[in-house]
């Protein structure tokens, strides 16, 4: 037995056919289509810039990725890297010796054997880097007075910039072009070697000659 319905109670019935439920779909887009449409563009928008942060950020991390790459294969030549240094004077085992570029002095004098009992160890920089080619002569006790003219020159080889500007004429410039002489060519091997470097005439070099060490 069917209830009669009013036309109000009508509305709140389910649609019973696909053309009813076609028709209320239709009303409800043309009723909110601004809201869908906006709706769908914010959607669209945010994944664009979702996927475009995740583009970045994974071209990042292999920008990163190859620069630890880069930085450890450079450390790692680095330490791979020996030179080659004559230990004379008073240690217990005087000879040449290969050894890690980055050691110092001491590194090496500990490869000697340590110094004998007569060995003046106050003439002798311990914390000094080595670098190849280096002579390190360890005076034995009373002969460093003897030997003082000849220790206190300056070894042009192994010398910093403030060091060759104690030299008699020589000026920043002239000191900065040593060493970009000596790192670029190696070390000097005679004294002549030093007119090779722009500013150094042979007025310049006889002014210094009595106090430089080469090698």
């Amino acid at each position: 037995m069917l209830t009669h319905l009013s036309p109000a109670e009508l509305n709140f019935l389910p649609c019973i056919s696909f053309q009813g439920c076609e028709s209320n779909l239709t009303k409800l887009i043309e009723k909110y289509w601004l809201i869908i449409v906006l709706a769908a563009i914010i959607i669209i928008f945010v994944f664009i810039i979702n996927d475009n942060d995740f583009k970045k950020n994974e071209i990042q991390d292999q920008s990163s990725f190859i620069n630890d790459l880069e930085s450890n294969a450079e450390d790692h030549h680095a330490i791979d890297q020996s030179i080659i240094v004559d230990v004379k004077g008073e240690v217990n085992k005087p000879g040449v010796y290969e050894i890690d570029s980055y050691s110092r002095v001491i590194n090496v004098i500990e490869l000697a054997g340590g110094f004998t009992n007569n060995a003046d160890e106050l003439y002798v920089n311990l914390a000094q880097k080595v670098q190849d080619e280096m002579v390190i002569i360890v005076p034995k006790i009373g002969e460093s007075s003897s030997n003082h003219s000849e220790s206190s020159k300056i070894r042009i080889n192994y010398a910093t910039q403030e060091e060759i500007e104690t030299l008699n004429g020589i000026g920043p410039a002239k000191a900065q072009a040593m060493i970009k002489h000596r790192e670029e060519n190696g070390f000097f091997q005679r004294t002549d070697d030093l007119l090779q470097v722009p500013g150094i005439g042979s007025k310049v070099l006889e002014s210094i000659i009595e106090d430089i060490q080469i090698p």
